[in-house]
């Protein structure tokens, strides 16, 4: 346990507590900071305080901080695609079976795995530097920070809605035009597994704004932009339109098998067994240097595959 005390100055009179401590803590994010506050951890002479009171001005404020334990997750070379990196991050193509992180059932042969092979320094950063997270059967693009300073800033984005991500979903159903959702996300009260849009405030806020790229008889090619980063959320949001992705276990349910339906679309359905869902675009803006940066990966085989099939066997 490290003791540190801070003396706020002046200049941050009429701040919140917690937003002046985040500002001179440039090392630690500030829901973290407010989780200390909450729990005990920071006091003004003795005395617990609330996030959200005012600076007086030359409140000392002593702050005990845990010391940090680096992750026990085993390094294991396992093939990553590697997008793009520099000192500060590293950007992941991640291929479909590919879990994001240990956890129940999957202790090994995740991507935190193959990251702590690829760079052994991420042993030192929280979840070995991963900052979001793809389901297991969802490609694409991720983001990974390789210093906590870059940590930081890029979870900060993150909550404030700065990073831009775009997926490539197939679902069913014809589609006319695009739109948005905005309906919260909770746990599912009738499966604790699976979530579900739930009443409001019930539930966390989410918006998924989706378009059409393209039309079949009873399928649609759509862009879907996260404006929120709830879990499963595109895959909720479509499934609560009618639209749900194509060979989603959780949210999908039975085949839809179109009237007439060709034996060759019906195989194709019948043998396609992941979510149709790929992050096709990452936008973050730099941690360190500040620039906007941006990366695309191409549509994996199975996808692209399954519209070939959908542009012969389902035509408009």
């Amino acid at each position: 346990m490290n003791q540190l005390n801070i003396i706020i100055p002046d200049r941050l009179i009429g701040q919140r507590i917690d937003a002046a401590m985040a500002q001179l803590l440039p090392d630690y994010s500030r829901s973290k900071i407010t989780n200390w506050v909450r729990s005990g951890g920071a006091l003004i002479n003795g005395k617990s305080f609330k996030p959200k009171e005012k600076v007086l001005g030359g409140e000392i404020i002593a702050l005990s901080i845990k010391a940090e334990k680096t992750n026990e997750w085993k390094a294991e070379d396992i093939p990553l695609e590697v997008v793009y990196e520099d000192d500060d991050i590293i950007v992941i193509n991640k291929p479909v079976g590919l879990v994001t992180h240990p956890g129940a059932g999957n202790w090994t042969g995740t991507l935190a795995n193959g990251l702590l092979h690829y760079d052994p320094s991420l042993a030192t950063l929280d979840r070995a530097g991963i900052v979001h997270r793809l389901d297991k059967n969802t490609s694409g693009l991720m983001v990974v920070a390789r210093s906590k300073l870059a940590q930081k800033n890029l979870v900060e984005q993150l909550q404030t809605h700065a990073v831009a991500r775009e997926y490539s979903a197939i679902v069913y159903g014809h589609m006319i035009s695009g739109g948005t959702v905005d309906a919260p996300i909770g746990r599912d009260p009738k499966d604790r597994i699976r979530q579900a849009v739930v009443e409001e405030g019930e539930g966390k806020d989410a918006v998924t704004h989706y378009r059409v790229i393209d039309r079949f008889g009873h399928h649609t090619h759509v862009k879907c932009i996260l404006e929120t980063g709830r879990t499963h959320q595109i895959r909720v949001h479509m499934s609560y339109i009618d639209h749900p992705l194509i060979a989603d276990p959780m949210y999908g349910g039975k085949i839809r098998f179109p009237k007439k339906a060709d034996e060759s679309l019906k195989d194709a359905l019948k043998s396609f067994k992941r979510q149709a869902l790929h992050a096709k675009k990452l936008t973050i803006t730099h941690p360190i240097s500040g620039e906007a940066m941006s990366w695309k990966a191409p549509l994996p085989q199975d996808l692209q595959d399954l519209l070939q099939t959908l542009q012969t066997f389902d035509p408009v």
